[in-house]
């Protein structure tokens, strides 16, 4: 299988393909986007701060913003971009993320064109460093919780942000320590005595010289366990006042005289609408974390390619590390999945990108949108903890210098797990989305028809692949009647029965919610009793997309060289998906013990039939040569 490396490169970079070369290009190009190891804090701050000073120089910072404030309006491109630079250093991805995503992001996406003119512009080019200000000490994941207090005084047409005590201070702040002179704060509405639900106001937290504005207090996060060329910082407000125009008014304006309107009457709804500005966010470090994993596999393959390690008998060289077989296992697995999930992750940023930015006046799209952004991330990064680790431990004590990157890259990643959405908690979202069809109350999941219904949606997709074919009768065909008739690698079959296991799973949460609320149950006791079965269930979600998402890549893939090596590629990333579940399916009678056994057979066999293209497949991630180690 002669593979051109080009070929498949084209593929991976997809839609925004030119915009990466563009940064890979950049990188390349500039001493300041080398790895660094071992600065003290400040001075990687600094280099952070001037990094991303160059790229607010760049097409890269443009695409965030609207055409009619000097940007490119290309959220697909921007994010892409994005991905790329998360090669040289995640402080700096990190700081770029919180000025142009989050910052730039939330005044773009909850003001109005008098907060779009006065501040896009100076956010795009650096000229305001500004910070995301939500998550508090007391109040991590649950922001609509938050106690930060934004009171309207009529008399002065003022608000008056305030916090009450310690837990209410924002806690974990990007650019908060050292750069940041605007804060976008979010805060509990209060006008005419009333509480209005969480909104967002912007706050200056220092002056143009840097000194921190009265009655604001700042203090420093200190060394953390990674991503410490980011300031991140705490903050106390002590009755702080700014003017009306300060709150991002899009879903919520106060008037003069303080009568509060909003074009969302429901408050929770309000709320979910408003924090549509996370899903760029979420999207962008699942990109990230998967752009780590990539790098992480390039360095261990390479290593491992060449690393010689013990002397087989009448053999007079040592032997190359990548051709022992339980090697091939420990990387091998971990790069089809990336591949798996590069190819979902392109297709979510497609769609956001279609959507405008996860701004879409389709409620049901917005809504999916959020959901397959919060399973992803999740998904996503747990797969890059993980990768980066077993890379690490793949190259010995060299993987454990700092020079060859992969100690940080686990620290920084480290993270990525918990921000924009803690895992678990994203998770649940996505499964309480899949059950209630995107109802705004779960209260109102009081039968398991409507998650039938959305059961039958899980495997429309692939129901539409057999045609006219009942999926009693897709069943009979699927599964073989004898152990000879089994075919492991049919990629029907690999559908069928991830699209199997997550209807079967909500079908099962459904029914135990159902008998918990029976006869007037709690609905939080019931739903407590179920996360275990809930985030099996979004897992089964996630992973049943990210297989239709590699198949559609497979199915558009025009050179056949390439498209043979990538379903050998699909195929090894669910036989170890098969192979890390196979209880799961032998408990529920969709493998017997003899599959599940050929399932690790398999598994070996692919190994050793992706070996000689182990160096091809990280090659064609595009990373820069001036960004992998040396030796």
């Amino acid at each position: 299988m002669a593979v051109e490396v080009g070929e498949l490169r084209s593929l991976l970079n997809g839609r925004w393909g030119g915009i990466r070369e563009e940064v890979r290009a950049q990188i390349a190009a500039s001493p300041l986007l080398r790895p660094v190891h071992g600065l003290p804090v400040e001075e990687h701050r600094a280099r952070v701060l001037e990094q991303a000073r160059m790229v607010s120089q760049t097409r890269s910072a443009r695409l965030f913003f609207p055409r009619e404030f000097g940007g490119e309006g290309d959220m697909g491109g921007a994010l892409s971009a994005f991905e790329t630079l998360a090669l040289v250093d995640l402080s700096l991805l990190v700081k770029v993320g919180v000025q142009y995503g989050l910052f730039g992001g939330v005044i773009r996406r909850l003001g109005t064109r008098r907060h779009h003119e006065r501040y896009l512009r100076a956010a795009m080019t650096m000229e305001l460093p500004g910070c995301f200000a939500m998550t508090e000490t007391g109040h991590g994941s649950d922001v609509q919780s938050i106690r930060t207090t934004a009171t309207y005084d009529p008399q002065r047409q003022e608000f008056v942000i305030h916090t009450p005590d310690d837990d209410a201070r924002k806690d974990y702040i990007g650019n908060v320590a050292r750069d940041g002179r605007l804060a976008a704060v979010f805060a509990q509405l209060i006008t005419g005595g009333e509480r209005r639900g969480v909104h967002v106001l912007l706050v200056p937290i220092r002056d143009e010289r840097g000194r921190p504005c009265s009655s604001v207090r700042i203090e420093d996060c200190g060394h953390k366990g990674g991503l410490n060329g980011v300031d991140n910082g705490r903050l106390w407000f002590d009755q702080v006042r700014v003017p009306r125009e300060a709150l991002l008014d899009r879903f919520g304006s106060v008037a003069p005289d303080g009568t509060y309107s909003s074009p969302i009457a429901n408050e929770t709804r309000r709320f979910f609408t408003m924090l549509g500005t996370l899903v760029s966010g979420r999207v962008s470090v699942a990109g990230a974390g998967l752009s780590a994993a990539k790098l992480a596999l390039a360095i261990a393959i390479r290593y491992g390619s060449t690393r010689r390690q013990f002397r087989a008998p009448g053999r007079d060289e040592e032997v190359i590390l990548l051709d022992y077989l339980q090697h091939q296992r420990r990387l091998l697995p971990a790069l089809a999945t990336t591949y798996a999930l590069h190819f979902a992750q392109e297709a979510l940023v497609g769609s956001l990108h279609d959507a405008g930015d996860g701004d879409s006046p389709d409620e049901a799209e917005q809504r999916r949108l959020e959901t397959q952004a919060a399973g992803l991330k999740a998904i996503s990064t747990w797969h890059s903890t993980q990768t980066i680790q077993t890379c690490r431990e793949a190259c010995g004590g060299a993987g454990y210098l700092s020079v060859n990157r992969l100690t940080e890259l686990r620290a920084d990643t480290d993270i990525f797990t918990t921000f924009e959405g803690d895992n678990t908690v994203l998770l649940q979202l996505v499964a309480k989305g899949l059950l209630t069809n995107f109802r705004d109350e779960f209260g109102s999941m009081d039968t398991v028809a409507m998650v039938r219904y959305v059961a039958d949606q899980v495997v429309g997709a692939v129901l539409e692949r057999t045609a006219a074919r009942s999926l009693a009768q897709w069943i009979a065909d699927a599964i073989p009647r004898s152990e000879e008739g089994t075919n492991l690698l049919d990629r029907e079959y690999h559908a069928y029965l991830l699209a199997w296991r997550e209807k079967h799973v909500l079908e099962a949460a459904a029914r135990r919610l159902q008998k918990l609320m029976a006869n007037d149950g709690d609905a939080f006791s019931a739903f407590n009793a179920v996360q275990d079965h809930l985030l099996l269930a979004a897992r089964a979600h996630v992973e049943r997309v990210v297989l239709e998402h590699f198949m559609a890549a497979i199915d558009r893939c025009d050179d056949a060289e390439v498209k043979a090596l990538l379903n050998k590629v699909c195929d090894l990333h669910v036989m170890a998906l098969l192979e890390r579940d196979r209880a799961w399916f032998m408990e529920h009678g969709q493998l017997s013990a003899a599959r599940a056994k050929a399932v690790i057979t398999n598994v070996n066999r692919l190994c050793r039939e992706l070996r000689p293209h182990a160096q091809q497949l990280v090659d064609a991630f595009g990373i820069p040569e001036v960004l992998l180690p040396v030796s």
